[in-house]
């Protein structure tokens, strides 16, 4: 595979921040994301130390820091700490609604052609989907797969950069073999089972 067919990892992850620490070109962020994710999931994980007590000891922390900054800001006149507006705007929360509206649209619209389309293909891909997240669910608690997936997120996207060439080789001998082996199925099997003819589909 040529250079000009190589696919651009930092543009299909959006070319903003996130893509940068991914792909550890904005190395500090990465390292700190790293370090924060390994630091709570030891808290938490390997501690024993309780979620609620944890966030509430550091908003404690936080209000006794900015109440005697303030204090002694008053007494020294010196600027009062730099808070932000701390509120939502609209359109943060339009734009978070778009797209829960996008991905329950998609939602309804995979179980629709389950149910009322009788898709068996698609149903097929959801159970094996469900059955996967439940039986990785089962191996992990919920804070240490979110660790797991943060360790991939931050490994994964950089050795596909560095070695697309090979894995993108390997993946079409691995896809067809798949489809190989699923046309034989369908020969087999799916070919077998009967489909709702148009008439039928009109009637109802």
């Amino acid at each position: 595979m040529g250079d000009s067919q190589r696919i651009s990892v930092h543009r299909l992850l959006g070319q903003g921040l996130v893509a940068d620490v991914v792909l550890w070109k904005n190395w500090r962020g990465a390292a700190a994301l790293l370090v924060s994710s390994s630091t709570l999931w030891y808290l938490f994980e390997r501690a024993g130390y309780n979620f609620l007590s944890f966030v509430a000891n550091v908003v404690l922390l936080l209000v006794l820091i900015l109440f005697f900054w303030a204090k002694a800001a008053n007494l020294l006149n010196r600027p009062l700490p730099p808070l932000p507006d701390l509120e939502i705007s609209e359109e943060t929360v339009a734009r978070v609604a778009d797209a829960v509206q996008i991905w329950m649209n998609r939602a309804l619209t995979v179980a629709h052609d389950i149910a009322i389309e009788r898709n068996l293909l698609l149903c097929l891909q959801v159970v094996g989907g469900l059955w996967a997240i439940s039986f990785i669910g089962s191996l992990f608690n919920f804070l240490t797969l979110i660790y797991v997936c943060v360790l991939l997120s931050l490994s994964l996207p950089v050795l596909y950069d560095k070695y697309q060439d090979q894995i993108d080789d390997r993946l079409c001998v691995i896809y067809g073999t798949i489809q190989t082996r699923y046309k034989k199925i369908h020969s087999i099997v799916l070919s077998k089972i009967p489909k709702q003819s148009t008439k039928e589909k009109k009637a109802q």
